[in-house]
């Protein structure tokens, strides 16, 4: 199709397909209090560990969690837990983030088929374990309309490594010159531009505009504009929401 800025486009998960506090906060709430087991000496260890609010029940900006590999998650929670092991929390993470409630930062759907309308191919990189990035991605009812799910796990690396993001261009057999990465951290867009790619910023993470700005090529309020910025809106008009 002409006038398409790319041909193909790689998604973060958390933060861009799906609301990062919407569905995280109150799920890792539920999460530091099982692993806490009723001690609070022990869930104020985890909050503090894992860069989480147990007051206000959110992340801080600054969490090592946003953008960390679900390995690197359980490695936190071991050091906070002297009696936990990595190696044991790693797939009890992966499973138990498999279950968590999704908040979809746009109607997924309607937007997938959009983009796939406009003959873009279309794949997923997550620093999640790849069960829970195709776990969610089935509950969205979305999965088939990609050609690539990876998590950190899979076998290419974690952002912002830039090994997942050319492997993606290399299983849809594209130049990372034609694909977009979109994504809510700078992890995403560090991993992007180390990747040969155009990157975009979403502001449905923890980051905010001022963030992402200086490292992106547009910054969107949300994935639902993409189509817009994809055909034509200039990187100031995507900015501006426009």
């Amino acid at each position: 199709m002409t006038g398409v800025r790319a041909r193909g486009v790689l998604f973060d998960k958390d933060g861009t397909l799906f609301g990062f506090e919407a569905t995280w906060s109150a799920f890792a709430a539920e999460t530091i209090a099982e692993l806490a087991e009723g001690v609070p000496a022990r869930a104020a260890a985890l909050g503090e560990a894992l860069g989480y609010d147990l007051g206000r029940r959110r992340f801080r900006r600054d969490s090592p969690v946003i953008a960390g590999s679900n390995r690197q998650v359980a490695e936190l929670v071991a050091a906070a837990l002297p009696d936990a092991s990595a190696d044991a929390i790693e797939p009890w993470l992966a499973a138990r983030a498999a279950e968590a409630p999704l908040a979809p930062a746009v109607p997924l759907a309607p937007l997938m088929a959009r983009l796939r309308g406009m003959g873009l191919r279309l794949g997923v990189m997550t620093n999640d374990a790849a069960l829970s990035a195709e776990a969610h991605l089935l509950t969205a009812g979305i999965a088939e309309v990609f050609d690539f799910v990876a998590g950190a796990d899979s076998g290419h690396g974690a952002k912002p490594d830039p090994g997942p993001l050319r492997a993606f261009a290399a299983a849809t057999g594209l130049s990372p010159a034609e694909v977009v990465m979109v994504g809510d951290s700078l992890h995403d867009l560090a991993a992007g531009r180390a990747a040969g790619m155009q990157v975009v910023g979403v502001l449905t993470g923890p980051a905010e505009a001022a963030d992402l700005a200086p490292h992106a090529d547009a910054v969107l309020p949300d994935i639902g504009h993409l189509p817009d910025w994809l055909t034509g809106a200039s990187a100031e008009e995507a900015r501006e929401g426009r």
